[in-house]
């Protein structure tokens, strides 16, 4: 296991990178009349007027490198990053799309355009994400003696720009409430950075492990305050298998087989992240009974990556490159803290199409498509019109 100042330093830079079947024939960025088309039969889905979401790096498709100098510096607002659809950086941390553009595609929707470019059109929703945002606010870090950079934007932060869009779009309560009717909402996937700051400043897992109720009860909160709004049909997504991740495989490496789980990912980290989905998940059971009119979905995006991992070389991958980050270079992972994805001199591999991992912490473009056919397939016969 690594050493707490090694685990700090690739912390850091971890840091420093978050604030940084279809098949896809065409895609533009959505401030430029997107399109994508798909070749994929066309299946009956809810009409949905709107899609709103909130989130981190999994789902920020331009928010960071806006919001401020750091963040038009970071590794998101650079080519590779973008480089495979867009031809240019767009923000999101991959080589391309996301889940939460495959989904708005799936659901007959332009892309959504990050808040924070006003100039871009809002009639189909926004994206509040922000890259290495918290569920909780960075007073709760501070209290642990935990570092959080000051381009946080918790999720409450969010929801004040959900409030300030909603005061711009609507004229009262009953139209947004209107307008919310006929969205679909996701809050999440965000909490994962809550864990990361702990992880990767050597907090110990039983320490970590009791930041899990409140990061559930800020998304929970988050979720009553949307259908308070007006929302009647949400998607709370849960964690990813962390200890599948490059970065975390190569800080917590270990000569101890019995650490690897069958996916020969870290299993005590996996099953952290079991904890966080059971805990969620129970709390979501709870808030359909307090809301017994509303739609309240899981995204279950541990098992969608699970299933790739599965079936990876019937979806395409390299497998003897399953567990590597395409853009990066050194260890068994493919994964330097010193030399991550966006550095000079540091390598993309020749086909990001066969790859899992793009950059040590965030998935292809490839990877999110197959995790978001996976996942549209469990949700949208649960999404009642």
């Amino acid at each position: 296991m690594a050493s707490s100042s090694t685990m700090l330093s690739v912390f850091v830079l971890f840091v420093i990178l978050l604030n940084s079947s279809f098949i896809v024939s065409k895609a533009e960025d959505s401030s430029n009349s997107s399109s994508i088309v798909f070749t994929a039969q066309a299946r009956n889905i809810c009409p949905f007027q709107l899609l709103y979401n909130f989130g981190d790096s999994i789902s920020d498709v331009g928010n960071l490198i806006r919001e401020g100098p750091a963040g038009a510096r970071s590794y998101a607002a650079r080519l590779p990053y973008g480089e495979t659809t867009f031809r240019r950086p767009t923000g999101r941390c991959s080589n391309g799309l996301l889940m939460i553009d495959y989904i708005a595609t799936a659901l007959r929707l332009p892309l959504l355009n990050p808040y924070l470019n006003p100039s871009a059109a809002v009639d189909h929703g926004v994206n509040f994400a922000v890259a290495g945002s918290t569920a909780l606010d960075s007073s709760f870090f501070r209290e642990r003696n935990l570092h959080v950079p000051a381009s946080n934007s918790p999720l409450s932060t969010q929801l004040n720009w959900f409030r300030d869009h909603l005061s711009r779009v609507c004229h009262n309560p009953v139209e947004c409430a209107n307008r919310l009717e006929h969205s679909l909402v996701f809050v999440g996937e965000i909490g994962g950075n809550d864990y990361n700051y702990g992880f990767f400043q050597g907090k110990s897992m039983e320490e970590i492990r009791s930041y899990v109720p409140q990061v559930v009860q800020a998304i929970t909160n988050a979720v009553r305050e949307v259908i308070h709004a007006g929302a009647v049909r949400i998607v709370v997504p849960g964690n990813f298998p962390i200890g599948c991740i490059p970065i975390y495989l190569t800080a917590f490496q270990t000569s101890d087989p019995r650490a690897y789980d069958d996916m020969k990912c870290l299993a005590g980290l996996n099953g952290f992240a079991r904890y966080h989905n059971d805990y969620l998940q129970g709390a979501l059971a709870e808030l359909r009974h307090e809301f017994p009119d509303v739609v309240i979905l899981y995204g279950n995006y541990y098992a969608a990556f699970e299933s790739i991992i599965h079936r990876a070389s019937s979806l395409g991958f390299d497998v003897a490159n399953a567990a590597k980050a395409c853009c990066g270079v050194g260890g068994a992972y493919n994964f330097d803290s010193n030399r991550m994805c966006g550095s000079p001199g540091v390598p993309v591999c020749p086909n990001p199409a066969r790859r899992i991992h793009w950059d040590g912490v965030h998935l292809t473009q490839d990877a999110y498509m197959h995790m978001a056919q996976w996942l549209l397939a469990d949700l949208l016969p649960k999404v009642q019109c």
